[in-house]
């Protein structure tokens, strides 16, 4: 595993040091100076909602939009990525770094639309560039038109130069924090192999082992189990406080990290999770509310009346963005 792991980390965007890290402290960071950046960890002390003056202004308009208080239940979006030049030409692709396809960059956008109505104030997505497109394009399509910015705490430096001073248009941002713990399953001596000439060279249930199998790695590669442990503990520390907090967090990853943290929202077994399946570009909601998550499946479009009606919160958003719109 600490092959795996080394390995990971020359490729990832931030390493957290096995410690928590909160972005939200974009929306409260003073103008007039450069973030700071402790070595071994990330503090925060407000959420993202808890801006300057717990307002959001609108985008089109200098008056309040809504007001952000702390609350008791957030929401939980979960994307896997677009198709990718790879699973078009059915390649293992695993932690190598290609982009999305035009019928991926599609998908993208239509989970943008199917979310266009659910509030999102913290984006999480993997280090990997088919992940971080499928993220932000699928946010071009949001109602409430902020725009996400990928934060870069790689160095001081790369941390001091993206620092945005102007409040209003931090206000009207969304953090985004890449994470190499979010990546794909590492998938060894695969990656770049075509998943049809390997079966035959090896088997097919060799190869469906290495596929599906929870604790069996593909040679020098990851299993499910390994890609598991990453991912889940990098949701405990990082993501899962977040929605502790009331923020709203989506996150845009891959088929093996995103299966983790379902196996992990679910409560399924080992045995379940090699079963679970999870289309590109489609989102998952989940309610996170007093400690427990609620799995409401999939939003259908955006004009779809019953994924709003899951809580009185969510419908309450809705009701406030189709009163800004005719502003």
């Amino acid at each position: 595993m600490a092959t795996t792991t080394i390995s990971h980390q020359a490729i990832g965007s931030i390493v957290s040091h096995n410690r928590p890290f909160k972005a939200s402290l974009f929306l409260k960071e003073p103008l007039n100076v450069p973030m700071k950046l402790s070595p071994k960890r990330f503090k925060i002390e407000a959420t993202a909602s808890q801006v300057i003056d717990n307002t959001v202004l609108s985008p089109s308009k200098n008056k309040p939009f809504e007001s952000k208080k702390r609350s008791n239940e957030a929401a939980l979006i979960l994307i896997r990525h677009g198709e990718s030049l790879w699973n078009e030409k059915n390649l293992f692709t695993g932690c190598v770094d290609v982009p999305l396809t035009q019928k991926g960059v599609g998908e993208a956008i239509e989970a943008g639309k199917k979310i266009s109505n659910i509030p999102v104030d913290l984006i999480f997505t993997s280090s990997l560039i088919r992940a971080q497109m499928t993220a932000m394009l699928a946010m071009t399509q949001h109602r409430r038109k902020k725009v996400p910015i990928i934060l870069h705490n790689e160095s001081v430096k790369a941390k001091t130069w993206s620092h945005v001073f102007s409040e209003e248009t931090r206000k009207q941002s969304i953090p985004v924090i890449a994470a190499w713990q979010l990546n794909e399953r590492m998938y060894g001596e695969l990656q770049g192999l075509n998943k049809k000439e390997t079966a035959e060279r090896y088997g097919t249930e060799q190869v469906h082992e290495w596929r599906r199998s929870y604790e069996i790695p593909p040679p020098k590669g990851e299993s499910l189990e390994m890609c598991a442990e990453r991912a889940v503990a990098y949701f405990e520390d990082n993501i899962k406080p977040e929605l502790a907090s009331g923020n709203n967090v989506m996150i845009a990853a891959h088929g093996n990290s995103l299966r983790s943290i379902i196996m992990y929202l679910d409560d399924l077994t080992s045995q379940e999770v090699t079963s679970l399946d999870l289309s590109t570009g489609i989102p998952l909601l989940y309610i996170f509310r007093d400690g427990k998550f609620m799995k409401r499946g999939s939003p259908v479009g955006p004009t779809e009346a019953g994924v709003y009606a899951y809580t009185k919160r969510l419908a309450q958003y809705r009701e406030k963005l189709d009163e800004a719109s005719l502003n």
